[in-house]
């Protein structure tokens, strides 16, 4: 089974607020799953995963950023694609803080277009007490971890 190795990113505002998207999935091999995620996405040929973290805060927030830090976690799983195929994700994940930011979008891909439905800023307690499909589930137990003095679980 192939590897897909991917950047995600904690993008938090001076509110203390993770924003996240909501993916909603109607003609591909997701249809009918919906669920909110982390900015991110493939590392491309030749770069490492703080490229292409850079990158994807880039294309899918405009924010043009060439200095992620380093990995505060990773995590790997079987998953399936929107193509429908099977992989293994091999995920690294950075922590990016900004003042204020609007999101800009002419950088989404067709694919991102379609499924992107929403985008919203969630605080610690809205995303621990959810009942909707977040990934990864765990952030405020991420954050909480690697910034204790911020966060509080």
């Amino acid at each position: 089974m192939r590897i897909r190795k991917s950047a995600r990113i904690l993008l938090i505002n001076q509110n203390l607020e993770i924003l996240l998207f909501k993916f909603s999935h109607k003609a591909d091999a997701l249809a009918g799953q919906s669920y909110w995620a982390t900015i991110g996405g493939g590392v491309e040929t030749g770069e490492t995963f703080q490229q292409a973290a850079c990158r994807e805060l880039l294309e899918e927030t405009g924010l043009n950023i060439n200095d992620v830090g380093p990995c505060i976690t990773t995590r790997s799983f079987e998953m399936q694609l929107p193509s429908s195929e099977t992989v293994i994700a091999d995920e690294q994940f950075f922590v990016v803080f900004i003042k204020d930011h609007q999101i800009k979008e002419e950088r989404w891909t067709e694919h991102e277009k379609q499924v992107i439905k929403q985008q919203r800023w969630w605080c610690l307690r809205q995303l621990k007490n959810t009942q909707e499909t977040v990934f990864p589930d765990n952030i405020p137990q991420i954050l909480s971890h690697h910034f204790p003095d911020i966060f509080k679980v």
